[in-house]
């Protein structure tokens, strides 16, 4: 085995400093979005043994008024990228076109899309367990013209 030499050790040091540092930037400052350099939240918490527990999802509703679940099978699109820019969503529903085109595309002869909505349904908790009890919160819609 070789050894290394001074700059070869000092370049190792000096990438391994780097990456501890943006590690550690993006602990203190990062989100999931920064992943790997920042923090893995998603499993990383938990609610309360008596607090309601969310469980999103996006619909669409054709000229029929009939409700299409538009899961990652329709759209293409994961349920965790719906979650993670949910607050984008809300400010600005028009957004929602991303979730409706990706439909269209995978559906062209599928019913056409009157409105797209993410829907939050909050199942009651109770002492740690499921009540069976839930109300839906619309938290995003937009209607298609």
């Amino acid at each position: 085995m070789e050894t290394l030499t001074s700059r070869g050790r000092a370049v190792r040091l000096g990438a391994t400093a780097v990456g501890l540092a943006v590690v550690l930037a993006g602990t203190l400052w990062g989100s999931d979005d920064d992943f790997p350099f920042g923090p893995f939240r998603m499993y990383a918490t938990s609610n309360p043994p008596d607090e309601p527990a969310p469980d999103t999802r996006v619909e669409g509703v054709d000229r029929t008024g009939r409700v299409i679940e538009l899961g990652q099978a329709a759209t293409g699109i994961r349920r965790a990228e719906i979650e993670g820019q949910q607050s984008r969503y809300r400010n600005d529903p028009e957004l929602l076109t991303e979730v409706a085109n990706a439909y269209a595309e995978r559906h062209p002869d599928g019913p056409a899309l009157t409105e797209v909505r993410i829907v939050v349904r909050w199942h009651g908790i109770a002492d740690g367990r499921p009540t069976g009890r839930y109300v839906d919160q619309t938290v995003a819609r937009w209607e298609i013209r």
